[in-house]
């Protein structure tokens, strides 16, 4: 893929868009633009539980832009987790009002919280005001959907973000019933560019450097794209042109780095397999006639197994163009 002159985000994918998957992103392919978190939430005692700290500590996140998501309904949870942040040295946050589970949507939060824009606008207002008035210095993203049901919802939410001084919108053109089923709504994010104060980040369906040039095509005037699936699938999908050569170099080494950050964990030899199962799940799409040792990978039983057939793959397999 050519070299794109816009800034480009992380997407947060729980369990895979780890400190460990970060540091070993931006250590192999070069530094993205801004790293979101898989969603904190607001809990009864303020401190955070030993996962959630790990992700969020500034050293585990050296010289990384790094934005924590929270997913609550509540102002006052914000609130105190963000002050929670602030402490910690962090000056953005990120609200998220796109994830579609039906665990979370039933609670009202995420894209479930669009189903109630009024009680959404006072959620901003105290949670604006809370940040102006102990935080300073402190800034809100918010990640959203179309809605709930229908694109039509979209003006009027619209219209509550642009009462706020949101440090950016960041689009995902789904209803919440969509998941991720589909094509992307880009008339409603055409028309969010025509009718939005706040910067705008495109978010869905980027998964290859052609998705990412032809929308770069469409949209000519983007100057930030967050990618989720397409980079988890392909780290390097915002490295540039480079070789198959050079690709498979620095695949190679990025897989170590993750696989060696997870053992070091202290997790057991299981939980490390199946955090590297997980990935190869979006990675194995990289990898032209790979469907059999993929299926290897996927019946490993032992770490040794796991790593002689990932070699083999990465070593044997042609890489397809980013």
């Amino acid at each position: 893929m050519k070299p794109v002159h816009a800034q480009i985000y992380l997407a947060p994918m729980e369990g895979i868009t780890t400190y460990i998957y970060r540091n070993a992103q931006a250590a192999v392919y070069g530094r993205l633009d801004k790293y979101f978190t898989p969603f904190l939430e607001p809990h009864e005692k303020r401190s955070f539980k030993k996962r959630e700290l790990q992700e969020i500590l500034q050293e585990n996140n050296k010289g990384l832009f790094v934005v924590p998501q929270i997913l609550t309904n509540r102002a006052e949870g914000f609130l105190e987790l963000s002050a929670s942040l602030y402490d910690m040295g962090y000056r953005e946050v990120n609200l998220n009002l796109g994830c579609p589970s039906r665990t979370v949507v039933s609670k009202g939060k995420g894209s479930g919280f669009l189903a109630f824009p009024e009680e959404l606008d006072r959620f901003l207002d105290t949670v604006f005001q809370g940040l102006a008035g102990n935080m300073p210095g402190m800034r809100l993203s918010v990640k959203t959907r179309l809605g709930m049901e229908s694109p039509e919802e979209f003006p009027e939410l619209l219209k509550i973000f642009g009462k706020y001084p949101l440090e950016e919108l960041i689009v995902h053109p789904r209803v919440q019933k969509d998941y991720y089923n589909h094509r992307p709504d880009r008339e409603m994010f055409r028309y969010a560019r025509k009718e939005s104060p706040a910067p705008l980040c495109y978010n869905g369906d980027l998964f290859t450097g052609e998705d990412v040039e032809a929308f770069l095509t469409e949209f000519p005037e983007t100057d930030r794209m967050m990618l989720g699936r397409g980079l988890i699938r392909n780290p390097g999908l915002a490295a540039g042109e480079l070789t198959e050569e050079e690709r498979k170099e620095r695949f190679r080494r990025f897989h170590g780095l993750v696989l060696n950050g997870y053992r070091e964990w202290d997790m057991g030899d299981r939980n490390v397999l199946f955090k590297m199962k997980e990935l190869w799940f979006y990675q194995i799409r990289q990898f032209a006639d790979a469907e059999k040792l993929g299926k290897k990978i996927k019946k490993a039983q032992t770490l040794a197994e796991y790593e002689e057939t990932a070699e083999q793959l990465i070593y044997e397999k042609h890489m397809v163009p980013a």
